[in-house]
């Protein structure tokens, strides 16, 4: 099979979906909708696995869709998915600090569904109260990994962290009054937390949580799979 498909505009990596269990997943901003279709058409015919294209615009979205059959959207996590794939057993909990955190949660749980896993999210759980996370204990330990979205200081990721012992991805998100910068000062929290061994991605990319978890469950054996810690 070809490695690369050449459609002058973009030069699709045929070969992604054999090394990383995924084909190359499409990003939507910049791109026309003549362009998210053309790399679309191309992977849905070259590969077998889901086909996602992240960060699109309803009105984009629409006419994407009404050009290739067999998609859907999901408006709140602005993504496009053609053939998800079934669920698996690998869990996966994502939690929200807060609701202005929801857009951020819901792109993690929608990528992390349409790729096979198992997942589960629970909203508005910051440190502002700390029994609504300590409420959700014990599916957080339950979970094969967790995913933790929070803007502010970002301090949800440390107290998750501390409390289970499957891997922990934080995203840092660009809520937050001034000095939150932007997000920079949740991703600096992250990157400095006491909890050993939390994963941080860039700001606001839920997508690359669900990448990061997508990882860690391939390399996972499957009768490794299935929560319980």
């Amino acid at each position: 099979m070809r490695e690369v498909l050449d459609l002058g505009y973009a030069r699709i990596d045929l070969g992604r979906e054999a090394r990383q269990g995924l084909p190359e997943v499409v990003y939507g901003p910049g791109k026309t909708v003549e362009q998210i279709t053309g790399i679309v058409s191309g992977l849905l015919a070259h590969n077998s696995g889901p086909v996602l294209a992240t960060r699109v615009a309803p009105d984009t979205a629409a006419a994407v869709l009404r050009r290739v059959d067999g998609g859907t959207y999901d408006e709140e996590a602005r993504l496009l998915v053609w053939r998800p794939a079934a669920t698996g057993c690998f869990s996966v909990m994502v939690v929200a600090a807060g609701t202005s955190d929801r857009p951020v949660a819901t792109e993690a749980c929608a990528v992390t569904s349409a790729v096979g896993l198992d997942t589960t999210v629970v909203h508005d759980v910051g440190v502002a109260g700390l029994d609504r996370i300590l409420q959700v204990r014990g599916l957080l330990q339950a979970a094969d990994a967790v995913v933790v979205v929070a803007g502010m200081e970002g301090a949800l990721a440390s107290v998750v962290g501390g409390l289970v012992r499957a891997p922990v991805v934080a995203v840092p998100v660009s809520t937050g009054y001034g000095a939150s910068l932007e997000g920079v000062t949740a991703l600096l929290a992250m990157h400095a937390s006491c909890a050993a061994g939390v994963t941080v991605v860039n700001i606001d990319s839920g997508f690359s949580a669900a990448m990061a978890v997508h990882r860690i469950a391939q390399a996972r054996p499957p009768a490794d799979h299935g929560g319980s810690k």
